[in-house]
């Protein structure tokens, strides 16, 4: 099914983000997204950020992650997922992502740090290259 989303990246504000519509299909409540499906997009959102600075190769996976709960997300309304990242060095970034609705309030926050993963997992991605784009607007 997928969230469909496609990553753009903003170079100036430094942000990876996307905009997409949730169907009621990924509901917990009528009208109001999962708490998973809202915790998927931001981990997404902090991990692409990444490519902003560099490439494919350097991915890393979230180590840590804490999401904040600011207020219902509404399915079959146009959101906006932003993430940046904080501070990087070496094998580790920190990084921030928000769920933004039109109007510019924040529906979840979160906060995560980033790490190198091993050898056997970095392998395994070679396959889905092309599938980890952040675009230009």
């Amino acid at each position: 099914m997928g969230l469909k989303t496609r990553w753009e990246s903003d170079l100036g504000a430094g942000e990876a983000r996307c905009r997409v519509t949730l169907p009621e299909a990924f509901n917990s409540y009528p009208g109001v997204v999962h708490g998973g499906i809202v915790t998927a997009l931001l981990d997404e959102a902090m991990v692409r950020a990444l490519l902003l600075e560099g490439g494919f190769d350097d991915l890393l996976v979230t180590a840590r992650m804490e999401v904040a709960f600011r207020r219902a997300t509404p399915t079959e309304t146009p959101i906006t997922v932003v993430a940046w990242i904080r501070r990087r060095s070496g094998s580790r970034a920190q990084a921030e992502a928000e769920v933004r609705l039109a109007d510019g309030t924040v529906t979840a926050t979160a906060e995560g740090l980033l790490a190198r993963p091993t050898p056997e997992v970095a392998a395994a991605w070679g396959a889905e290259r092309g599938a980890w784009r952040v675009e230009e607007p």
